[in-house]
């Protein structure tokens, strides 16, 4: 019989596994989750109103943010198509600034499909900086 104390390196090395073990499971479901909220806003996406694009980009963000898989090619598809992929982008970092980004969305998207002179957005956002 010995007095020494038992190793403590098995008892690291299989709560070293377990917890990695714990990570995937953990990182695999929210993988899921993203993906199963990606098909919801999916689903909603036909119905009025904007309600399918903000669940969309909720799902890309947990599965971008869980799958390195999913990562790898949303980074070749904004190699591709920068201009469409760098709001995603944007709003993936640790601080988004989501009112700021929506507003040059909406200035985007009223260049797009609205006249020079029926431009709404435009003359709002003067009125108020004249206003401050």
């Amino acid at each position: 019989m010995s007095l020494a104390m038992p190793s403590v390196r098995g008892r690291r090395a299989s709560d070293a596994a377990t917890r990695d073990l714990a990570g995937r499971v953990v990182r695999f479901g929210l993988v899921v989750l993203g993906s199963l909220i990606v098909v919801a806003g999916i689903a909603i996406a036909p119905l009025p109103g904007p309600g399918g694009i903000p669940v969309i980009v909720v799902g890309l963000m947990i599965v971008l943010r869980n799958s390195f898989k999913a990562r790898r090619q949303f980074v070749r598809l904004h190699h591709a198509h920068p201009k469409m992929i760098s709001p995603i982008r944007r709003l993936l970092r640790r601080d988004p600034h989501i009112i700021q980004m929506s507003w040059h969305q909406a200035l985007k998207i009223e260049r797009l499909l609205v006249p020079r002179k029926l431009r709404f957005a435009v003359r709002s956002r003067r009125l108020f900086r004249r206003r401050r």
